[in-house]
């Protein structure tokens, strides 16, 4: 498939006479012509970072994008822009499948005052541009086409079902299966899997489980370990496999997440998002953010739509892991806004451990009457406090409530419990109660 890319773009650059460079819709580079130029203008810092790095920053990409390229059906012309790091202009040709804009192929402008490609070459640059698309959205498409197979892997139960589940996806995917991935989880998710997903290996929709359902894996709402046979409900996910250059490198791994929330919170709530992010406005040559994208996100955090992302693995005997651990950092992004829509297993900190914790929930007896709906103000004082680490004046503040109401609050608190807030011991039960009950 990567030799197809790279003939259709050195077709392009025969055809234009300068070399073209194809990049997905996440700018991450797929293939690029030889360059054989005494030209120092040629290689300037955006084009230099795309092809050593094989992918541009998201200033680079928000500022590109503001030219329209997203919506653009044939080639768009790009000033230079010295201050964005775009010394010559650019000539874009959306690559695109059914009107679905795929990645984009990049070509270096004439030189100011010189004549630029012919319209005729330009067209068929463009019609060879269409063929590329065609082979992009083949490639996304094989990802959703293993989504029996993903399931597979994510409902088995442990031991050979698993083994075998895992052996079936990793022969679907050939020689791809044996590189590097992270588990992404994003819920609730209404409706069937997304045609494509840039970067995704495989794409499916794990169900809803209620209780009395027979088998199935834990559901977002269950917990990591929740295996088959637990009696618990949770929202549909989306599970995506996403491929990684890296375990350093999950920038393109987290935009593609990101460009997946609004696409669940149109379905959540009334009016939906903007949907996908198209940039902001260009302004004095200088790459600035996306407004629409942002505001998407923020419709999407607005309807209780998270995502998770696990530590990357290598090879797919470690994914059923990695999926809990998607699923727990999804629900620590619910149950803690500062997480943001989109967490990290690897930076909910104490949310790991207490995933396992609400997978299968203790019913303490001294937290029970403090989780009550009637002592909510308590609960979430006694937290405050705790968070603020027994510091009565941070609590009081952070609160906006009085220093002695804040003790008779917490007075109450062990009156209710029967726990003492002087002992470390107590403490540390009634936090994890509180942290855990958010997760449930």
């Amino acid at each position: 498939m990567k030799g197809d890319y790279q003939d259709l773009v050195d077709e392009i650059s025969a055809l234009l006479g300068a070399p073209a460079t194809l990049e997905n819709r996440d700018f991450r580079l797929i293939a690029f012509g030889a360059h054989d130029s005494d030209d120092d203008l040629a290689m300037d810092p955006v084009r230099t970072r795309s092809i050593l790095t094989r992918q541009s920053t998201a200033d680079v990409r928000s500022w590109f994008e503001a030219f329209g390229i997203a919506r653009a059906t044939g080639p768009v012309r790009i000033p230079a822009a010295p201050d964005a790091g775009v010394f010559r202009g650019r000539i874009c040709l959306p690559v695109r499948y059914r009107g679905i804009v795929q990645g984009y192929v990049w070509l270096l402008d004439q030189e100011p005052g010189k004549p630029g490609p012919e319209p005729a070459a330009l067209d068929a640059a463009m019609e060879v541009a269409q063929r590329i698309g065609v082979l992009l959205a083949e490639e996304a498409k094989a990802g959703a086409d293993l989504s029996r197979e993903f399931l597979a892997v994510l409902t088995a139960g442990r031991g050979w079902q698993q083994d075998m589940a895992v052996a079936a996806l990793r022969a679907a995917l050939g020689p791809g299966g044996d590189g590097l991935h992270a588990a992404v989880c994003v819920t609730p998710w209404p409706g069937e899997a997304p045609a494509s997903v840039p970067g995704a290996a495989a794409v499916c929709v794990v169900p809803r489980r209620g209780g009395g359902e027979p088998g199935g894996a834990a559901g977002p709402g269950t917990g990591a370990g929740a295996g088959p046979g637990r009696e618990a409900a949770g929202d549909p996910a989306l599970a995506v496999l996403l491929r990684l250059r890296s375990t350093d490198a999950l920038a393109p791994a987290l935009a593609a997440v990101t460009r997946l929330l609004p696409r669940a919170a149109q379905a959540t709530g009334p009016g939906g998002a903007t949907g996908q992010a198209t940039g902001g406005k260009a302004s004095g040559g200088k790459a600035s953010g996306g407004s629409a994208g942002a505001a998407a996100v923020t419709t999407a955090t607005a309807r209780g739509v998270t995502a998770g992302v696990a530590d990357p693995v290598r090879g797919l005997a470690d994914l059923p892991a990695a999926w809990e651990q998607a699923v727990a950092a999804a629900r620590a992004a619910a149950a803690q806004p500062r997480f943001g829509p989109v967490a990290q297993w690897s930076a909910i900190g104490p949310y790991r451990m207490l995933a396992t914790l609400a997978a299968d929930p203790v019913d303490d007896p001294a937290a029970r009457t403090l989780l009550a709906p009637t002592n909510r103000e308590l609960a979430r004082t006694a937290e405050v406090f705790l968070d603020c680490a027994g510091q009565a004046g941070r609590a009081a503040a952070a609160l906006g409530i009085h220093r002695q109401t804040l003790y008779y609050r917490l007075a109450r608190v062990e009156q209710l419990t029967g726990l003492d807030l002087d002992e470390g011991e107590d403490r540390l039960l009634l936090h994890m109660a509180l942290k855990a009950a958010r997760l449930a």
